[in-house]
């Protein structure tokens, strides 16, 4: 099971799973002890998280850029495809609405390549 409804700063709790960071940089104030991992090629590109944070392009945009960039990436899928189903994973970023995050797309990608 993937779960993507807490951010980085939320406190860790034994129904997370394993706790998966999944940002191109590393949280201010946020110590290691709170993640299990840590895959940064996961995260949004800095430029692409402006744009779609600064209202210049829309979530439909952000959404295609973003996945676009998953391409050449199914191993790191694969890897939380295989994960997820050994136990639950939660995926972390900074952001606090799992809606409007990456987290909603990388989970997509992952279930649609392991449904």
């Amino acid at each position: 099971m993937i779960r993507i409804e807490k951010s980085i700063y939320d406190n860790p709790e034994p129904s997370d799973g394993k706790r998966i960071l999944v940002t191109r940089l590393w949280p201010r104030g946020i110590s290691k002890d709170r993640v299990d991992l840590w895959m940064k090629d996961l995260g949004t590109e800095r430029d692409l998280i402006k744009k779609w944070k600064g209202g210049v392009m829309s979530w439909d945009s952000f959404a295609a850029e973003y996945n676009g960039s998953l391409r050449g990436k199914e191993s790191l899928l694969r890897e939380l495809a295989r994960q997820s189903k050994a136990g639950t994973i939660t995926l972390l970023c900074t952001d606090k609405d799992p809606r409007r995050c990456h987290r909603s797309l990388l989970k997509a990608a992952v279930e649609r390549l392991a449904p």
